[in-house]
């Protein structure tokens, strides 16, 4: 009779830890990484609805002749010039809200999160539009300078 030594194959316990110890380092590297880049998205949507804001202001004005409305809700009526008033996100400094102030430029400088929207009738910033955080963004502008 002829006996073969059978040869069994499998990985050894050290392969095992070396390709846990990269799995590891690359966890450690992406997680920051993912998480910057949420940050990032949520700073380019309020920036967007920011925008959309000031575009639905400027449209009201044109069709109402020179008149802002009175509040961001006056946007939302019937549906003509927004669905709703967007959210604006200020990630790590503040909840996201579509929460408003409203008066003049010192008054909607606070930091409370939100927008502020002047409606400070013979104010000549009337209509102007700004997120409501003294913090800065990824790339260190303060958000109420927008």
């Amino acid at each position: 009779m002829h006996m073969t030594k059978g040869k069994k194959s499998g990985f050894t316990l050290i392969e095992l830890m070396i390709v846990v110890a990269i799995i590891g380092i690359l966890a450690a590297i992406a997680i920051p990484k993912f998480a910057e880049l949420i940050r990032k998205s949520g700073e380019g949507a309020s920036k967007g609805n920011l925008g959309a804001i000031r575009s639905a202001l400027s449209i009201y004005y044109g069709d109402m002749e020179g008149v802002y409305p009175a509040q961001l809700q006056g946007l939302t009526v019937a549906g003509k010039y927004l669905a709703t008033v967007p959210v604006a996100k200020t990630p790590s400094y503040h909840a996201d809200s579509n929460g408003e102030t409203d008066g003049t430029n010192a008054v909607m400088a606070g930091d409370g999160g939100g927008w502020g929207y002047n409606n400070t009738v013979g104010d000549t910033n009337m209509g102007n539009m700004i997120i409501r955080c003294t913090h800065t963004d990824t790339k260190g502008s303060i958000w109420s300078s927008y």
